[in-house]
């Protein structure tokens, strides 16, 4: 099942959001929902070349958004000091 561009524009501002507040790293709300998009398109290409399936559908997308969204925010945290 694949995840529609507004649905994923959605989940992945969410995962975005989420792992600002784990990380308590406070770019905005805006910049935080970005990262997390980016962050949900990186970690999906990067589990599907190593052949890892989280899950099917939004939770899935949710949980690599999620993932991508930590490694994301935890370089932009590094290049901004």
């Amino acid at each position: 099942m694949q995840v529609g561009w507004i649905a994923g524009i959605i989940i992945g501002g969410v995962a975005g959001w989420l792992a600002g507040k784990l990380m308590d790293i406070r770019f905005g709300v805006f910049m935080n929902v970005v990262i997390g998009m980016v962050g949900a398109v990186l970690a999906n290409a990067i589990f599907d070349r190593a052949g890892i399936h989280v899950a099917s559908g939004w939770l899935g997308y949710l949980v690599q958004g999620f993932v991508g969204s930590c490694i994301l925010l935890f370089l932009a945290k590094l290049v901004r000091r």
